[in-house]
């Protein structure tokens, strides 16, 4: 027995968080363009200030000088056992009822990934009950 490719889980990482939904429910909300799926990473640089480094205790100090040096940082998603993230409710144009998904990080950062990547209107409730939307892409 096939398993229906709609039905399997996709996460969709952004700056803050994540979103875990079925494919198919991600299709009808963001289209079938596969770009979304492709993360944006954002440039971070690092400043090292002077500082002493000891090898061995008791041993000798050697003296290391301040430096900076610049990485992209990726969406993350934790990886404990409670990572699993946060149960929200879905709502969408079209969408025929509320879906479930999965939320990591906090609920406005998932409000600003839907304000500029939802070309549909969007709402979404918290386990808690908190209501957050709609939210839908400009079009400028």
């Amino acid at each position: 027995m096939a398993l229906d490719p709609d039905a399997q889980l996709v996460t969709i990482n952004y700056s803050g968080g994540y979103i875990e939904l079925p494919v198919g429910n991600a299709k009808d909300l963001f289209g079938e363009d596969p770009e979304l799926l492709r993360p944006e990473g954002v440039e971070t640089t690092v400043s090292v200030k002077t500082h002493p480094r000891t090898r061995i205790i008791g041993g000798p100090s050697k003296q290391i000088e301040s430096y900076t040096y610049t990485y992209t940082q990726w969406p993350t998603q934790a990886g404990s056992q409670n990572a699993g993230g946060e149960a929200i409710e879905m709502t969408w144009e079209g969408s025929e009822g509320s879906w479930t998904a999965r939320m990591g990080g906090s609920a406005w950062e998932l409000g600003t990934f839907l304000n500029t990547k939802s070309p549909k209107a969007v709402s979404f409730k918290t386990h808690n009950g908190t209501g957050y939307g709609p939210f839908i892409k400009s079009s400028t």
